[in-house]
């Protein structure tokens, strides 16, 4: 049947018509404004911009209320169009500006470059010595003695600290509104929350999440492994992390933590301290399976060190030469990504 066609029901607008649609009524509207203006010859009526009406000829005033008009108008529709069609170009001036960062821990240093900050970084300590791009930063000072001139010479507009020795530099920065970051985790969920925070405030939160994810996906990856080992089969192990005197990690250290997760059991787990002298009497008591050196020392004088101490020969590590100190110190002790590494490492030792 011929009938008409039912245009009852009308068709829904896309977005990009109805923003088109807006932009003709406001062109419609500033051409029909300056061609008012043409023909009854406004002029300026005073500094700040007001308009009044002339009659009679053309006068030199009102061509230039006419040119000031236009270019009013030209003004207008750039910005309509520029925000009506690239919402995000009010961002492109802030976004052009980069961060510049200073680094004063090697462990945020680490953070930093993992989450690809490499060109905002303008300054790292002389500690920092990794990724090897570090060593090629501006050096404002030791860890503990930053040199603070320097560190206002080089204008950061953010600045990374750890806790302990770096308090005093950490006030000092405070006290010249600079702005200061202090990263100090003790544990897993606390080195996260750090590189989540620091990702925040560099504008890399999809990499500061992924960087997590990554170290997640290595402790579930080990713990699957570790979680089929009865607890009273797993081995005991000792870190030594300076011989005379002796001290070692204890309860709440990011050591005894990672012993865990690797499927040891740290014999200093009672030490208050986080890193306190031991007594070596206990560790002979304790009889660990392994003993894990975290300072440089040749592996063949560690194991002869380790024998000459009075009664440590009867020590299951020292009789079947357990004694490690190929992992780097780095991967152990510092609270940064490659935390996950030194995981793989020790796991590694102790059941490989």
């Amino acid at each position: 049947m011929g009938g008409k066609a039912d245009t009852s029901r009308e068709i829904p607008e896309s977005e990009d018509l109805i923003r088109k649609k807006y932009l003709r009524r406001c062109v419609r509207t500033k051409l029909k404004f300056y061609f008012w203006v043409k023909q009854n010859r406004v002029q300026p009526a005073n500094s700040r911009g007001g308009f009044f009406v002339v009659g009679g000829q053309h006068t030199r005033p009102s061509y230039r209320a006419g040119c000031y008009v236009m270019k009013k108008l030209i003004l207008f529709l750039v910005v309509i169009v520029t925000l009506s069609f690239f919402p995000a170009a009010g961002l492109i001036c802030a976004e052009a500006k980069k961060l510049r960062i200073i680094s004063l821990a090697p462990s945020t240093t680490e953070i930093l470059f993992a989450l690809g900050l490499n060109a905002e970084i303008v300054g790292v300590s002389t500690f920092c010595n990794y990724p090897p791009e570090a060593q090629a930063k501006e050096k404002i000072g030791t860890f503990s003695q930053p040199n603070i001139e320097k560190i206002l010479f080089l204008k950061p507009d953010l600045v990374f600290c750890t806790g302990l020795e770096q308090a005093p530099a950490v006030r000092a920065l405070e006290q010249l509104r600079i702005k200061v970051y202090v990263s100090d985790p003790a544990n897993f969920q606390d080195l996260f929350r750090s590189i989540l925070d620091i990702g925040r405030l560099t504008q890399r939160e999809s990499e500061a999440e992924s960087l997590v994810a990554k170290i997640k996906a290595v402790i579930g990856e080990i713990g699957a492994r570790v979680s089929v080992v009865p607890e009273d089969r797993r081995p005991r192990v000792f870190v030594e992390i300076w011989n005379e005197p002796l001290m070692t990690a204890g309860k709440d250290s990011f050591m005894n933590e990672l012993i865990a997760l690797a499927g040891g059991v740290n014999i200093a787990f009672d030490a208050r301290r986080p890193y306190s002298y031991f007594n070596p009497e206990c560790v002979i008591k304790r009889n660990p399976d392994f003993i894990l050196l975290t300072y440089m020392v040749a592996a063949g004088n560690a194991r002869d060190s380790l024998k000459s101490r009075l009664g440590w020969e009867k020590i299951s590590a020292v009789k079947n030469g357990r004694i490690y100190n190929d992992i780097s110190s780095d991967v152990l002790l510092r609270p940064g990504p490659r935390l996950a590494e030194g995981l793989r490492q020790l796991h590694k030792r102790l059941y490989e």
